[in-house]
């Protein structure tokens, strides 16, 4: 008998140690779990998914599907973690009698959930790493493919494992001691002098120093994937890091590949860090031209989302723009805008809000932000954290710049993610959010048939299904407007061998039917004007043929996003 996975979630796996243990839980679940490789990186790793399903209740592609990913930047870690956090509930809830348990057997025999929890295993090795580097995704170099001739490179040089601060006592510096906390760095104020001043940099090393100027490279490798689907892709000038064209990137491309082969997938989820907040498309466009029903339904199940979790959910347009001239796009615009399916990134943990840092407009903090916070924070890293998160400030001979200090937040372990202790808890955070979404997914079920003899070998056969699921079969009106999913399609499956004296009369052998509305209520009961659309969630195929009484007709029905149903009907 196979052992069950017993995972750490306070540990970020090396990619052999999270390829074996998907494969442990393929092993033990074998009706449950399956794990199957979608691409390779650019240094050639597999990209793995886990298939998620009761198999004993019908085929993946047959089910309504719900999507995850984690890890597409090298060292948003914690995104890995809450995609394997979920796979392991699922797995050990399915079968149990707790409310969670039924929930999640009724889950996995109905739908099906891809998982992928590292979309990027290139750059989490190099976050990884004893040395580790902290590139935004691919190891690719881009947009050049040479090393620096001058300038700063990040790295770690005093191979403590911590890529931190350097610092550099001069009058002309940016930074100063916080008065009552020396450990602390805070700016300078406006029309400040005459105190003892620093010049902060990264952590690294220098070429060609003229013992005077600095300038931080950018890194080798360039690349956002995030910025790398087709919808909204723009070049480098206007997206930093989205590569030489639409799709370049084998990970961008294997997952694109996978989710349209997959017509089955209606809604996904893709976990970054660090934030603590929930984000709902669009990226490049404000709420205003969002399509309404689509803006409604997205805003409902973020509340739910919010209430699962307690992290807010804002719009990326409105409210989590890096500049506020510029705009974001990346998976939220390719999966809605594009494909038409439902899409939220998670930006999993906040630092700042767990040190008691409140009201803060969210990446404008990074920006800008009073003293008082930071030593907020340096109490949390004090008290919470055994002091890691914030170094103290120790002497370094640097081979280039000679007589300096090194310390300060180490942004990999305590910023973009959370303290060991911490990561569990903040992925537990989604998987109920996560399992009201594909239990609201739309799910095709079959209503009854009916077989009437209109004479001598003469039969009128009918199949009648409904959609079962909260959300209408298409999942999105842009889906409709993008023309991706036909409505539901109807197929009577006549025998091959026409000495069987079976022969199509009336009705087509595959036909489609309507899109089907789910059981989301379309106006309140105080409502002006009453729902029109009583049945809309149902819908009728109707044949007549001729054949021997007796014989049996398979009868099948399908939505690309609701699922299929197969049946038999006996002529008699």
């Amino acid at each position: 008998m196979a052992t069950t996975p017993a995972p750490r979630f306070d540990t970020f796996y090396r990619y052999d140690a999270l390829t074996d243990l998907l494969f442990e839980y393929a092993t033990a679940y074998p009706n449950l779990v399956g794990v199957e490789s979608i691409g390779k990186s650019y240094e050639g790793r597999d990209i793995w998914v886990a298939t998620v399903t009761n198999l004993t209740t019908g085929a993946p592609l047959d089910k309504p599907a719900f999507w995850a990913d984690g890890n597409i930047h090298a060292a948003e870690l914690t995104a890995s973690t809450a995609v394997l956090y979920y796979l392991h509930q699922l797995v050990n809830a399915y079968g149990t009698a707790t409310d969670e348990g039924r929930q999640i057997t009724h889950l996995l025999d109905t739908r099906t959930l891809y998982l992928c929890p590292r979309l990027n295993p290139d750059g989490a090795e190099l976050a990884l790493a004893d040395r580790p580097r902290h590139i935004r995704s691919s190891t690719r170099r881009y947009p050049y493919d040479e090393e620096p001739i001058d300038g700063l490179t990040v790295e770690d040089i005093d191979g403590d494992g911590h890529v931190l601060f350097m610092r550099i006592a001069d009058p002309n510096g940016t930074y100063k001691r916080h008065p009552q906390e020396p450990r602390l760095m805070v700016p300078r104020e406006p029309g400040e002098f005459g105190g003892e001043y620093f010049r902060l940099m990264p952590e690294g090393t220098l070429k060609a120093y003229d013992g005077l100027t600095v300038t931080v490279n950018r890194d080798p490798e360039g690349l956002d994937l995030n910025r790398n689907f087709p919808t909204q892709w723009r070049q480098e000038h206007e997206q930093v890091g989205a590569g030489p064209y639409p799709t370049s990137e084998p990970e961008v491309r294997a997952m694109v590949d996978f989710i349209v082969k997959h017509k089955n997938i209606g809604a996904a989820i893709s976990y970054h860090t660090h934030s603590g907040v929930i984000l709902r498309p669009m990226g490049t466009h404000s709420d205003d031209d969002m399509i309404p029903e689509d803006l409604w339904a997205y805003k409902r199940f973020s509340e739910i989302g919010e209430k699962a979790s307690g992290y807010p959910s804002i719009s990326i347009f409105h409210d989590f723009k890096y500049h506020p001239k510029e705009v974001i796009s990346g998976t939220q615009d390719w999966v809605y805008d594009h494909l038409g399916a439902l899409f939220w990134v998670v930006e999993i943990w906040a630092p700042n809000r767990e040190a008691g840092i409140t009201g803060y407009k969210w990446t404008e903090w990074y920006r800008e932000h009073p003293p008082e916070d930071d030593l907020k924070l340096l109490k949390w890293s004090d008290e919470q954290c055994g002091g890691k998160a914030h170094h103290d400030w120790r002497p370094f001979h640097h081979p280039q710049l000679g007589a300096i200090e090194i310390g300060g937040w180490d942004r990999l372990n305590y910023w973009r993610n959370p303290p060991p202790h911490l990561r569990e808890r903040e992925a537990a955070r989604f998987p109920a959010w996560m399992t009201r979404l594909a239990l609201s997914l739309p799910k095709l079920e079959l209503l009854r048939t009916e077989v009437r003899a209109l004479g001598d070998d003469t039969w009128r056969i009918r199949l009648a299904v409904c959609n079962s699921g909260w959300l209408p079969a298409y999942v999105t009106r842009r889906a409709l407007n993008n023309k991706i999913v036909r409505g539901v399609m109807f197929e009577i499956h006549l025998p091959d061998n026409a000495s069987a004296g079976v022969a199509l009369l009336g009705g087509k052998e595959r036909m489609e039917g309507p899109q089907l509305e789910g059981h989301a209520p379309k106006t309140s009961l105080q409502a002006f004007l009453p729902n029109r659309e009583i049945t809309a969630d149902r819908a009728v195929a109707e044949w007549v043929v001729r054949a021997p009484k007796g014989t049996r007709l398979a009868l099948s029905a399908h939505a690309e996003r609701a699922g299929a149903v197969r049946t038999e009907v006996v002529l008699d």
